[in-house]
């Protein structure tokens, strides 16, 4: 239980301490200086997270760094194991990147002005008329080189094998026509939801696939195909141990 108030406290403190900051990301972007944002978006956002990781024991291995590319924007398509996913994608692909997020977080003070210099896409699932603007949003801001995270399974896992992959998150890459990245999280879960929510270290591997390219060969294919195709992916680097949860 000390490790888990201390995380919190923490939490919050660096936020605070960390705000006059974005008085400098809101500087630099009505001066249009889009490169020095991004710089100092993804200095200040990783290691942020890689300090939450590290106060809560996190041991992070990442595999298939060599599939990471500065040369062009991609939807990066995750599992969706424990809270902890967020921070590890965060401080460990070394990447600009913006998370497609569910609206009520645009009401939590610090957090959500972060994530709108981000590049953020708040989508609310219980209105299909927005829900379907802020996919036309996400994909127009992959189209001019924003790096976008989504979990398409919806919820998380807590461990267990990887849930199907609703379709309609991957309208983002067919629309955007952007390569997908494939990113298997195994072992988040132990940080947190393993232990009735208190935070505890644990090691997480992070395996990044070969990008998916065939939306951009073949437009025929369907996003519940390009869906189906992109989970066998990720849950093939699964450990025998979660694939038979």
């Amino acid at each position: 239980m000390l490790r888990t108030g201390i995380w919190f406290i923490y939490f919050f403190i660096y936020l605070i301490v960390v705000s006059p900051a974005l008085l400098k990301a809101r500087y630099l972007k009505n001066r249009g200086k889009t490169e020095e944002l991004d710089a100092f978006i993804l200095k200040k956002s990783s290691n942020w997270a890689r300090r939450l990781v590290k106060l809560a024991g996190g041991r992070i291995h990442v595999r298939g760094q060599e599939w990471i590319s500065d040369d062009e924007p991609v939807l990066i398509v995750s599992n969706h194991q424990g809270n902890f996913d967020i921070p590890v994608l965060l401080g460990y692909l070394g990447l600009n990147i913006g998370f497609i997020s569910k609206v009520e977080v645009k009401k939590i003070p610090m957090i959500s002005s972060w994530m709108t210099y981000m590049g953020c896409i708040f989508m609310d699932r219980t209105n299909r008329r927005q829900a379907v603007k802020s996919i036309l949003a996400g994909a127009e801001a992959l189209e001019k080189g924003q790096n976008l995270v989504v979990f398409p399974e919806g919820t998380r896992s807590k461990g267990g094998p990887v849930g199907e992959f609703k379709k309609g998150s991957f309208k983002l890459a067919t629309r955007s026509k952007v390569a997908i990245l494939p990113v298997t999280i195994e072992g988040s879960y132990n940080m947190m939801e393993a232990n009735k929510n208190k935070i505890t270290p644990a090691d997480v591997t992070v395996t990044i696939s070969e990008p998916i390219r065939i939306h951009q060969q073949n437009p025929a294919i369907s996003d519940q195909e390009l869906a189906d195709l992109t989970r066998a992916q990720i849950a093939g680097h699964m450990s025998e141990k979660t694939v038979a949860l």
